[in-house]
């Protein structure tokens, strides 16, 4: 099989772990970190966009007959692809609180979990009373789906909301001078009065609930993930959405059997406690997805060997590559070649590919390498089908190829990332196109058509989102760089602005 067939049938993975959920578990790196996730010893994972938050939350879905062996039931809250559950809360108006959000999310996770005991037959006892008394309220419909559950909660709690505050508005019935309201939960315990009615506290449906399942010798693990993209249009929603969920997340932690798998990006994390978050100090069952250069090796190895074309093509099997991280090197360098360029003090190549495909944070997410890789195949087969020299030795690629791939990577990075969840800054970024890779305050002042407090302002802004690496001159002032990641999407020029 000659190096065009090769590549032809070689292919190193999606960029984004939802596009290939069948294809995962083939080539996924199981960690500690992941081995302690599926163990249930974490129930909250920050990471980097990219990081492979994603792949995890998807390969917990994947195994959910394994978990279930061991008497877990894993729930997704969330969509795992297509259109988010929450995108309807982005359209209230007025915007939803923070109060009725914590509201919403403790009756919809209720909700949920009713609604899958209640598919899985498991209806016995308390279970029975909880399902009774989520349908008698119209919040459990016969026919399901995550965005009906969630729109029925959304109503109740927002009906409830106008019940407790009658006295600023709600319409009175007619009949009773009360608002009209059929509801049988509370978000606070009820008085004797209200108990007498049938009415019961949220709380106490997810203590029956959990009292079930451990007599049932069961636990629930409900997942949630993309809460990134599920609150992105509005930053006041998401800072909400996500405080609540929390202290929901806080709240919740008594209940033995029922338990959160929250996937949230550890930038989003930051921003929601920039302002203080007493729980956050309760919130220690977590881990942070990170990434070294031998275990993105590993990632690169394990997805190259899962193609049968490359295996043959060199004469090697899973087993004997990764037994040690120094054949894994040899087989990279086998299939890649060993530098960019003949300098004497060019950096290895797997060095040079990680410094191009990181943010200022200097960290390489898996999606950009993944994408970085998958780009090359592309112009290394361009090459060849028009007639192209094949890479000489038995490298399966020239240094032209990973060169060309970058300003794809680059653009993608930039534009479907950086200008998506930032667009506040297109302006200021789309004002560096054209121009050097290091600024001052006064070049960017200049620049910016603002004084040197406002660039620095917008700077440190930049900082934060990872466009920008702050640094020191010589003369102890700061500079902006940026990093090799972006350059090519505003045609940057290498060198300091003057």
């Amino acid at each position: 099989m000659g190096k065009r067939q090769v590549l032809q049938n070689i292919h190193f993975g999606e960029r984004i772990a939802e596009d290939e959920v069948d294809e995962l578990s083939a080539y996924f790196v199981e960690t500690d970190q992941w081995r302690s996730i599926f163990a249930g010893e974490v129930n909250v994972v920050y990471g980097a966009k990219g990081a492979g938050k994603s792949a995890i939350y998807s390969l917990l879905l994947n195994r959910k007959e394994e978990l279930r062996q061991r008497r877990i039931i894993a729930i997704s809250a969330e969509n795992p692809r297509g259109a988010t559950v929450f995108r309807d809360l982005v359209d209230k108006k007025p915007e939803i609180t923070e109060q009725e959000l914590y509201n919403l999310w403790k009756l919809y996770f209720l909700s949920l979990v009713a609604d899958t005991l209640r598919k899985e037959g498991i209806v016995g006892g308390q279970i029975r009373k909880v399902i009774g008394t989520l349908e008698e309220s119209g919040l459990l419909p016969r026919e399901t789906t995550l965005s009906k559950l969630l729109r029925s909660v959304v109503d109740y709690v927002r009906h409830l909301f106008r019940v407790e505050s009658f006295e600023v508005g709600a319409t009175p019935d007619p009949a009773t001078g009360m608002p009209s309201f059929t509801g049988k939960i509370t978000f606070r315990e009820p008085d004797s009065a209200q108990q007498r009615l049938g009415m019961v506290s949220v709380d106490e449906l997810l203590q029956l609930v959990n009292t079930a399942l451990e007599q049932s010798r069961l636990s629930v693990w409900v997942l949630l993930d993309r809460l990134d993209v599920a609150f992105a249009e509005s930053k006041t929603l998401e800072h909400n959405a996500l405080r609540a969920l929390f202290r929901v997340y806080s709240d919740l932690q008594a209940f033995d059997h029922l338990s959160f798998k929250i996937f949230l990006r550890n930038d989003i994390w930051q921003l929601i406690t920039t302002e203080g978050f007493r729980g956050a100090s309760h919130i220690t069952r977590t881990v942070t997805i990170s990434w070294d250069e031998e275990s993105l090796l590993n990632l690169v190895i394990r997805r190259a060997l899962n193609n049968p074309a490359l295996r043959e093509f060199y004469n090697v099997s899973h087993t004997e590559i990764l037994s040690s991280a120094q054949k894994q090197s040899d087989l990279f360098y086998r299939v890649f070649p060993p530098k960019i360029d003949n300098r004497p003090n060019s950096t290895p190549l797997f060095n040079w590919i990680l410094t191009r495909t990181q943010d200022a944070s200097r960290q390489t997410a898996p999606r950009e390498l993944i994408h970085l890789l998958s780009c090359a195949r592309g112009h290394q087969l361009k090459t060849l089908e028009v007639g192209g020299n094949e890479p000489q030795g038995e490298v399966l690629f020239d240094a032209s190829a990973l060169l060309d791939a970058l300003p794809d990577v680059s653009k993608t990075r930039f534009e479907q990332t950086l200008l998506a969840e930032y667009p506040g800054m297109r302006n200021w970024l789309e004002r560096l196109e054209n121009q050097r890779t290091s600024q001052t305050p006064e070049t960017l002042a200049t620049l910016w058509r603002v004084d040197k407090e406002k660039a620095l302002d917008i700077a440190a802004k930049l900082v934060e989102i990872g466009f920008f690496e702050k640094r020191r001159s010589l003369k102890g002032e700061p500079t902006f760089w940026v990093p090799f990641l972006y350059r090519d999407a505003l045609n940057m020029i290498r060198g300091s602005a003057k």
